[in-house]
């Protein structure tokens, strides 16, 4: 059983809703963003103390279980569904990377999606688009490059 030190103790009390909040806007779902965040803080918990920005460090558990709860129940994510990220960017971003991202040739945005949103390996994307990893990892890197483009075009650099 892994004990919890005074420093975790602190980083859940101050980040536990910034953490679930992040996955609520993901699932969707109050009960399983609630779960998800506990599950969070209980994996790291015995690594916080080393961690110099423990939200950071949080929020990459956080998409890691996530992703790791995609995967097990075979859930994919819309476009309509990608979150807006207001809160780092502010909405008229939010807005330009998602009409990018409508921009970008379909089979290149599901493997962007598929890969940064869900956070599926490439062997199961390429298996999921009757394709091969390579192929995959060609349409990601493409469709990044269109992506930046659209949204420097916008004003927006990366």
């Amino acid at each position: 059983m892994t004990s919890v030190t005074g420093s975790a103790e602190a980083a859940f009390r101050r980040h536990y809703g910034d953490v679930y909040r992040y996955l609520r806007r993901r699932t969707g779902d109050h009960h399983e963003a609630e779960e998800l965040t506990q599950r969070v803080f209980a994996d790291a918990a015995a690594s916080l103390d080393g961690a110099e920005t423990p939200l950071a460090w949080l929020y990459t558990v956080a998409r890691r279980r996530f992703a790791d709860q995609v995967r097990r129940t075979g859930r994919t994510i819309e476009l309509c569904e990608l979150p807006a990220r207001e809160l780092v960017h502010g909405p008229a971003t939010a807005r330009a990377i998602r009409a990018a991202l409508a921009q970008v040739p379909q089979a290149e945005r599901d493997v962007i999606v598929a890969k940064l949103l869900e956070g599926r390996p490439f062997a199961e994307i390429a298996r999921r688009a009757n394709a091969t990893e390579a192929a995959c990892k060609m349409r990601f890197v493409r469709g990044l490059r269109t992506l930046r483009s659209l949204l420097e075009q916008e004003g927006i650099e990366p």
